[in-house]
């Protein structure tokens, strides 16, 4: 097999319509291998690197003091099954583009050739766009989480010791939540090109999804820092408003193409 066949579309839906189940079925498993195959090839090079990794992963709780920079270990796997539980999620960070181009050549097999010379420049913003999320989250965000946790269980007269499982399962998480919180512009510009969102309807929900993103911000953030909380939900805000003006002009372009035959 060669190299382009795997970066390939599947056939249009015009050719799928006499497709039996099976063969779709066979579509999809192939599209299963490849992206396990690219995760496991990150995955294998992120464990490399582990120690490095692990150096990375715990520079915002160096930066809250030396006290809180102590980790425990509890079980004596720990260092194996942690260290493979951030190659997965370093992983799914490096192989994203690739992931999400592996999704698009099942889901969208009848691009046409203008569009699919759009597809790599698309999944290039979809990938910018959660790059960011996961650095304001590593950056700023998560520092001040930590550091609020830790003067919380000190203000209760506790010893903040927190194990290393604890530790990495609450910052991967949270990280990754937030890259994918910032990929809110490609769903939203997707469901409008499908027709399953129009501008109207943006414009006239606004107020609620607003409210929406602070909801999702304070349960993402529990923390009562007002300023981490507008941390979060201002970029939001600013991307959701940036799709409805996206949505107005995509709309605007599509009405003046139908309306070019009748002049």
């Amino acid at each position: 097999m060669k190299l382009r066949d795997i970066f390939a579309f599947r056939d249009p839906p015009e050719s799928e319509s006499s497709k039996p189940f099976l063969e779709h079925l066979e579509d999809l498993r192939w599209m299963i291998v490849k992206m396990a195959l690219v995760m496991v090839v990150a995955m294998a090079g992120s464990f490399a690197f582990r120690q490095k990794l692990v150096l990375v992963m715990q520079r915002p709780l160096y930066q809250v003091g030396a006290q809180a920079g102590t980790l425990r270990a509890l079980g004596i796997t720990d260092s194996i099954t942690i260290s493979f539980h951030l190659a997965f999620y370093a992983g799914i960070v490096i192989s994203f583009p690739l992931l999400l181009y592996f999704l698009a050549q099942f889901v969208l097999p009848a691009l046409t050739a203008v569009e699919k010379r759009f597809m790599f420049p698309a999944i290039a913003v979809s990938f910018g766009l959660f790059l960011i999320g996961v650095a304001c989250c590593y950056f700023w965000l998560l520092p001040k989480t930590i550091l609020f946790f830790f003067h919380d269980t000190e203000s209760l007269g506790w010893i903040p010791t927190w194990t290393v499982e604890e530790y990495y399962a609450f910052v991967t998480r949270f990280i990754l939540g937030f890259g994918l919180a910032f990929e809110l512009p490609v769903v939203v510009l997707a469901l409008v090109r499908f027709g399953l969102v129009t501008y109207a309807f943006m414009a006239r929900t606004r107020p609620y999804a607003i409210v929406l993103i602070f909801v999702l911000a304070t349960i993402i953030t529990p923390t009562p820092d007002v300023l981490t909380l507008v941390a979060l939900s201002l970029p939001m805000c600013l991307l959701y408003e940036s799709c409805i003006w996206i949505a107005f002009f995509m709309q605007r372009k599509a009405e003046r193409a139908a309306s070019l035959p009748n002049e």
